[in-house]
């Protein structure tokens, strides 16, 4: 068994401390983004009220009328997409500057050519701090002798800096910028949370870990965790946004005009659900290799311990919501509220379960 190097623990605790202290400077340049881009679209859709029917003889308080006519159809029809289409389209025939106003999400989420600066800042200072937090994550391992997620306090550093990575990895091919300010907060949260509620030493591990059994099992968990984690937000997003759109569809006030960035929610909807596919198909591997694993520990391959129980729960849970959206017709806000309820009841297995249930899993380290 190595020997427990205290001073590669020291440094990961200091990589960790400035990798959330990035992530909170990374989380203000996203919410600025979205602050910002919203009063630059909101002020190009004025300007072109403003021009359209300047040169067609109508009165301006008319032409403001219609254009907020034309922007709750938008709204309610193609959603963002349409908004990111129309100012781009009037600027060009009026000759006023629309940058920042075509970087509205359309439905494929693709980038547009215009830069958001605040979005640009937010991605490069979330990419420095995922650089820390991982070398946080690998000092750690290297002050143990082992891999860093023996405990919850491992288990949770670890998955918020898996959680960092796929936001990223995901930034390759879709402009999903908008789930910025949404996915650093819960990586904040995971950081705050592990060094106040959950920090645990540098140590060994307890004799029933030390299988290869952890790495395999132990790692597809916390992948799967992250995937879970995004479609959570886009979710919850999903719920926002589809409320606002019913507000504007009839008539009322967009109070929410940061969400003019945000996809539709049906966009939104069928992009968690793939993803939630794949994390899916993540967590039946987990339960599979749990079971083996545990065969290998106690002989037998399931014995309805408290853990065991919950991690099928979560399971039934995210294969109810695929079934129920693929063959029964759960659209909308009821598909959002159960991929939510699923990853409420992953945040419950790992917290509840670990602290206050006894059983054989009981490993937080607290």
């Amino acid at each position: 068994m190595p020997d427990i190097n205290e001073t590669m623990g020291q440094y990961s605790e200091l990589f960790m401390l400035l990798a959330a202290g990035t992530y909170t400077v990374a989380f203000i340049a996203f919410a600025w983004d979205l602050a910002r881009s919203s009063k630059v679209l909101r002020a190009v859709d004025l300007k072109a009220a403003e021009a359209a029917p300047a040169r067609a003889g109508v009165p301006v308080s008319a032409g403001i009328s219609a254009a907020a006519s034309v922007d709750r159809l938008a709204s309610h029809v193609g959603g963002p997409a349409g908004i990111a289409e129309r100012p781009s389209s009037t600027a060009r025939r009026t000759g006023t500057d629309a940058a920042g106003a075509g970087q509205t999400a359309e439905p494929g989420m693709r980038y547009a050519p215009e830069r958001r600066v605040p979005a640009r800042v937010a991605v490069a200072l979330t990419i420095l701090g995922a650089l820390i937090h991982g070398a946080g994550v690998v000092t750690r391992a290297f002050g143990a002798g082992r891999v860093p997620w023996g405990n919850m306090y491992e288990f949770l550093t670890t998955g918020a800096f898996v959680a960092v990575a796929v936001f990223l990895l995901a930034l390759i091919r879709r402009d999903l910028r908008f789930l910025g300010t949404f996915v650093i907060g819960l990586a904040i949260i995971m950081q705050v949370a592990a060094s106040i509620a959950y920090w645990t030493p540098v140590g060994h591990l307890v004799p029933a870990l030390q299988s290869y059994w952890l790495i395999i099992h132990v790692s597809i968990a916390v992948l799967s965790s992250a995937l879970f984690t995004l479609t959570f937000a886009m979710s919850a997003l999903q719920l926002v946004q589809s409320h606002r759109q019913k507000t504007v569809a009839a008539g009322g006030p967009d109070r929410l005009g940061f969400m003019r960035l945000v996809p539709s929610a049906l966009s939104l909807e069928n992009l968690s659900y793939r993803i939630n596919a794949l994390g899916f198909i993540g967590w039946t591997f987990t339960l599979m290799f749990g079971a083996i694993w545990a065969e290998k520990a106690w002989g037998r391959f399931w014995g309805w311990d408290t853990k065991e129980v919950w991690t099928f729960v979560i399971w039934v849970v995210y294969a109810g919501y695929l079934h129920a959206r693929a063959t029964r017709g759960w659209t909308g806000t009821r598909a959002a509220w159960l991929s939510i309820v699923g990853y409420l009841c992953v945040v419950f297995n790992f917290t509840i379960v670990n602290q206050f249930f006894n059983g054989l899993h009981s490993y937080s380290g607290l």
